[in-house]
């Protein structure tokens, strides 16, 4: 440790640095580490600084304590430390002249009513020619406080700020702080409080910046009001004394006004109250001396009208110092209520007490450091004892050296446990397990206990106390400094394994509250579960997937979480964060590292067969298997995609899933779905079956089977897929279609009709559909379509030809040209396409030409014995149709007469029907 001493502002923080001077090198010092630079120790060791091997604790702002956790052997040495007093401006050879001055009108002794207005000045200034800034403050010390406290101030960057306790009056407007001029500070408390009463004074700060643009204060002065015209005295009987004998002290008050007026008088040493004597007589003892008082040790009563008196008996090495009278003036009511005024204290009375001979010893370690929230133990041994012991545990903070001892707790001579209600209440406790020993104990410590402990022991003969001896130890109370890291025995796990996670927790042994959480993705931390410092778990999910197990070691705890059959679920990084419920709140400490588990599915086995290479006619049914043939898990259920692969694209034709759902893919239409079929057979194989297997059906069928197992969970999840491919090939009829070839030639007059015909001779199946053209070619000209009837019965015609499609026979079509002239001479054919249905729709079978027929057409009537026969054939018909009229003509004429004058609207076929036959006509 490194401790500084001495300077004006002891509440401003100090700077340190420490060094180390080598054996080997002995005239070099060599930097490790300094509060004010973190480039200031040497390259080796940079470092063991950064990793937080070396380090400075501040205990205080004057304190500091240098640690290395892990010593090595080139640590031997000389350690100095120094201390860094900061330069103000570049030199710090620079003297600043002290021209701070503070005054304030002369001090005198106030008497308000309470919610009276009190209004208070005071000046304050400064000559120096460097650039500073003032701080200003208005402080209260109240009656019965030691410390004064501030009611308002102005900082050095002219911002004010209330003082602790006057907020609210100050936010309301009752307490201000106005600056009146170059140097005078006026405060009014507009409503004043019973609490107020006590000493009001004023102090100014003032403060240089230092280069580094840090201010630093140079001088600070206060001005405190006089006393109030009351004088107070103490006489000691002795002043020098042996331990067990009797301390005598005498107070006496001189003061104007004495009849009629009341006092409390307390008398203190080394400004700890040891007794008070209130306006009314009423005694009353401080807690560091209750447990005398009690034995009869200490004694205190108002002897006169002005005088009062304390008696210490037997007195102990410990109750030499300075002892002094502290007096109050008390003004009472009407109401018998006591306002107390300020106080005033007597000059110092110094008494020694010596120690007599005795062998008795008291033994003890003399330094201890405890983790904060751990316990406190220390052991004090005594030899030298010949009569009975009384001990008693005391303490004094390491933050205020100059305070004296206070008992903490202690064991009277007969075994009684004396203790003070602030420790009773921290669970101190003292104990004697040997009758040489005795034990001071106090759980979940904090950083204010860092202190000085004493083991102040006496011995006692009868009622009287022979001798006393003490024995100090300085403890240190560390920050908690708890390491938690995550460790796992296997990350990795198949799903349903077990995995194990522990949390090493290094530290003091202290209840701790563990909470274990679960990142699956960058963004979602979740809570697991937390169990508490009291055992009790609070769950966030399901506790069937998780067991607990803590285990204690000398040095750390280990929280084991277990992973019981693991799944997808429980796969992410894992962590684990601790917190101690300590000195009544709640405190996160450090968090653990990340721990990943993976959870892996197990190796399966499957494997299929199918066949490779499959044919079949048009219009066949065909069945695709696909089996397994591996051993695999009784608990697997499988799914099975059917897929075509054609010409580079891959088409799903059908999938069952693990529920033996079967849906079709969208690539294939309701009509074509009729034809498909899919069924799971008893030795574990998948069959598609495709009936009136066409053309395009053709091509590689593959078989995929996706694996499925059920985890810890009840989740399915996907173990493995495996595809195995088989081609099928559709074998088509060869084409059955032929036209009749007879090729001719004619000879045709001028608009003498001619007929092409186109005869089928054969064709490939009764369901066969014809698409029929007529082709044109004059001479040296490419051929020229003129005429098309298509499969559905539509016609088109190419050319602009006159003509008459006749379709006598399904197998017979023909086309008649009508009107010719020479300029429809040429060779003329015909052309068939034959259509099958398959299930995708039509398709093309064949295709084959007829005959050619050349037609020559001349401006010359027709000669040939064909065309004779022909013209006579045409007027034996129209002289026929001429008879046919005339007889038509008479039989109408015949029946108008027999009717007698029928009307000309009745019809000729109703005139028939209603002829009857008649004899004699």
């Amino acid at each position: 440790s490194c401790n500084v001493s001495g300077f004006r502002d002891e509440a401003s923080v100090k700077h340190f640095s420490f060094y180390i001077n080598k054996p080997a090198n002995p005239g070099l010092d060599i930097n490790i580490i300094s509060t004010n630079d973190r480039g200031f120790g040497f390259a080796i060791y940079q470092q063991r600084v950064r990793s937080g091997e070396i380090f400075i604790t501040r205990v205080s702002p004057n304190s500091v304590i240098f640690e290395i956790q892990s010593l090595q052997r080139g640590d031997e040495g000389d350690y100095d430390c120094s201390h860094d007093f900061p330069c103000l401006f570049l030199l710090c050879d620079l003297v600043i002249d002290d021209s701070l001055s503070v005054s304030s009108p002369a001090s005198t002794s106030l008497s308000f009513n309470e919610g009276e207005a009190l209004t208070l000045t005071c000046q304050a200034s400064s000559n120096t020619i460097q650039h500073t800034h003032l701080s200003f403050a208005w402080y209260l010390q109240r009656d019965g406080e030691d410390d004064a406290r501030p009611v308002i101030s102005l900082d050095r960057d002219f911002t004010l700020r209330p003082g602790r306790g006057f907020e609210a009056r100050y936010q309301a407007g009752l307490v201000r702080l106005d600056k009146l001029g170059e140097a005078t500070y006026r405060l009014k408390v507009s409503q004043l409080e019973l609490s107020d009463q006590g000493k009001i004074h004023c102090q100014a700060q003032e403060w240089i910046q230092d280069p580094d643009r840090s201010w630093y204060p140079i001088a600070t002065k206060d001005v405190k009001p006089d006393s109030l015209s009351l004088a107070v005295r103490i006489l000691a009987q002795h002043t020098a004394l042996q331990e067990g004998q009797e301390l005598l002290l005498s107070c006496s008050i001189d003061t104007s006004n004495l009849e009629g007026s009341f006092f409390s008088v307390a008398f203190l040493r080394e400004g700890v109250e040891l007794a008070r004597i209130g306006p009314t007589g009423v005694l009353s003892v401080g807690p560091e001396y209750s447990g005398r008082e009690n034995q009869g040790e200490l004694r205190a009563a108002r002897t006169g009208s002005r005088d009062y008196r304390l008696i210490l008996r037997p007195v102990r090495t410990e109750d030499q110092g300075e002892y002094k009278c502290r007096v109050w003036p008390e003004e009472r009511g009407l109401d018998g209520v006591f306002t107390r005024g300020a106080s005033q204290d007597s000059s110092s009375q110094l008494v020694s007490i010596s120690a007599t001979d005795s062998g008795l010893s008291v033994k003890m370690q003399d330094a201890a450091s405890v983790a904060e929230g751990d316990r406190l133990r220390l052991a004090c041994e005594v030899e030298g004892v010949k009569g009975r012991l009384t001990v008693a545990w005391q303490y004094k903070s390491s933050s205020t050296p100059a305070a004296l001892f206070t008992n903490v707790i202690g064991l009277s001579q007969e075994g009684v446990i004396e203790e003070t209600e602030e420790f009773r209440s921290r669970g101190a406790r003292a104990t004697r397990p040997a009758a040489n020993v005795f034990v001071f104990e106090l759980d979940e410590v904090k950083l204010s206990d860092s202190g000085v402990y004493q083991c102040a022991v006496s011995e006692w003969n009868t009622n009287s106390k022979v001798h006393s001896q003490s024995q100090a130890a300085a403890v240190t109370v560390t920050p908690l400094d708890t390491k938690v890291v995550l460790i796992s025995r296997n990350n990795k796990a198949s799903v349903g394994d077990d995995v194990d996670i522990m949390c090493r927790i290094r530290g003091p042994h202290i209840p701790v509250t563990v909470t274990w959480s679960l990142q699956r993705d960058a963004a979602t931390l979740d809570n697991i579960l937390t169990v508490y410092a009291d055992g009790a778990v609070s769950w966030s999910f399901s506790q069937h997937h998780y067991q607990l197990k803590v285990e204690k070691q000398n040095q750390q705890v280990i929280h084991y979480l277990q992973i019981v059959g693991a799944s997808q679920r429980e796969a992410g990084k894992y962590q684990c964060s601790v917190s101690v419920f300590l000195h009544n709140v709640h405190k996160k400490l450090s968090q653990s590292n990340q721990v990943a588990v993976v959870v892996e599915n197990p190796e399966s086995e499957l494997a299929l067969s199918s066949p490779p290479v499959l044919k079949t006619n048009v219009n066949m049914d065909i069945s695709i298997a696909c089996s397994i043939i591996s051993k695999v898990s009784v608990s697997s259920l499988y799914a099975v995609t059917w897929e075509l692969q054609q010409d580079g694209t891959n088409k799903t034709i059908a999938r069952s899933d693990r529920h033996a759902a079967v849906t079709f893919g969208p690539q294939f239409e309701e009509n074509q779905r009729q034809r498909i079929s899919m069924i799971r057979t008893k030795g574990r194989g998948f069959e598609l079956t495709v009936r009136q297997v066409t053309s395009t059906d053709g091509g590689i069928y593959v078989c995929k089977v996706e694996e499925w197992l059920q985890d810890p969970r009840g989740d399915w999840y996907l173990l493995t897929t495996v595809s195995r491919a088989s081609k099928l090939t559709v074998i088509e009829p060869e084409p059955n279609l032929l036209l009749v070839k007879q090729e001719g030639e004619l000879n045709v007059s001028l608009s003498q009709n001619f007929m092409i015909p186109c005869h089928i001779a054969r064709q490939s199946s009764n369901e066969s559909r014809f698409q029929v053209t007529w082709f044109w070619q004059k001479q040296a000209e490419s051929e020229r379509p003129i005429f098309t009837v298509h499969r559905n019965s539509t016609f088109q015609q190419s050319l602009r030809f006159d003509l008459r499609f006749d379709h006598p026979l399904p197998n017979q079509f023909s086309v008649t040209v009508l009107k010719p002239n020479p300029e429809k001479s040429g060779t003329y054919f015909c052309e068939v396409e034959e259509w099958l249905p398959s299930p995708s729709g039509w398709r093309r079978a064949a295709v084959d030409r007829s005959g050619e027929l050349i037609v020559r057409v001349s401006h010359a009537e027709a000669v040939s014995g064909c065309n004779s026969a022909v013209w006579i054939a045409v007027v034996v018909i129209i002289l026929i149709l001429l008879i046919a009229v005339v007889v038509l003509l008479m039989v109408k004429i015949c029946r108008g007469k027999m009717s007698g004058g029928k009307k000309a609207g009745q019809s000729l076929w109703a005139e028939q029907h209603a002829l009857k036959p008649s004899g004699g006509d």
